[in-house]
């Protein structure tokens, strides 16, 4: 059960209810965590933005702005599975990559089938990912119109400046337009590690840690309540 990928999510739909519907089917699966759930998509813009979320539920007749236009509008979408009561988007909505398209309302059978899709991508992607990063030891990225091939072991830590990320090396430090999620997934998963929602920092350059904090050379960074567990036992 410890080797199973860990995978987020969140749900976005005006009905409390159907938030609570899809919570409780969710509660079957170990390695799915629900977030939250959010009755305004305007609201989940901000934690989709700083978390990884690898799955999003997402109604499409909704007050204001329609599920399909808020999947339009997201830079970096996770997965997303579309819930709702009407039938004609479902055309739409697979034009847009969606994982299922689930007609409320929604047995546990069919959020399963839905679910095993998912399961079924996001662990082809990962093999995908693992054998492009395992060809290559450095990263490229953009900034001040040039572009900086860094070698991962350089890579100190990485910090968030709202759209912006500063990656620190051991040897100069540079500021791009990109969000801490979207590098976060460029990064080999065996080497970095997010440890607050601001922070990702490679492993192997940490000198002293608890519980609490970890220090690299002589800046000492806080690790978040929601990181915690998986920061201490990668760690350790």
């Amino acid at each position: 059960m410890t080797n199973k990928p860990k995978y987020k999510c969140i749900i976005i739909d005006d009905e409390p209810i159907a938030i609570k519907v899809i919570q409780e089917h969710l509660e079957k699966f170990e390695n799915i965590e629900c977030i939250k759930g959010f009755t305004k998509a305007i609201d989940a813009i901000e934690i989709l933005n700083k978390e990884k979320i690898d799955l999003l539920f997402l109604d499409i007749n909704m007050p204001g702005i329609s599920g399909i236009e808020f999947l339009k509008s997201l830079i970096n979408s996770p997965k997303v599975i579309f819930t709702t009561a009407y039938r004609e988007f479902a055309i739409d909505a697979f034009e847009l990559n969606a994982v299922d398209y689930l007609v409320k309302p929604i047995s546990f059978e069919r959020f399963l089938k839905a679910i095993n899709k998912f399961f079924s991508q996001a662990q082809s992607n990962q093999k995908t990912e693992n054998i492009e990063i395992q060809e290559k030891d450095y990263i490229v990225l953009k900034a001040d119109k040039k572009n900086y091939k860094i070698r991962y072991s350089d890579i100190l830590f990485i910090e968030s400046l709202d759209n912006y990320i500063k990656v620190h090396t051991s040897d100069y430090s540079i500021i791009c337009y990109e969000k801490l999620s979207g590098i976060e997934k460029e990064l080999p998963i065996s080497e970095f590690i997010r440890i607050h929602r601001s922070y990702i920092i490679n492993l192997a350059k940490v000198g002293v840690f608890t519980s609490a904090y970890v220090e690299i050379g002589d800046r000492k960074f806080t690790i978040g309540r929601n990181y915690k567990d998986e920061v201490l036992k990668r760690l350790s």
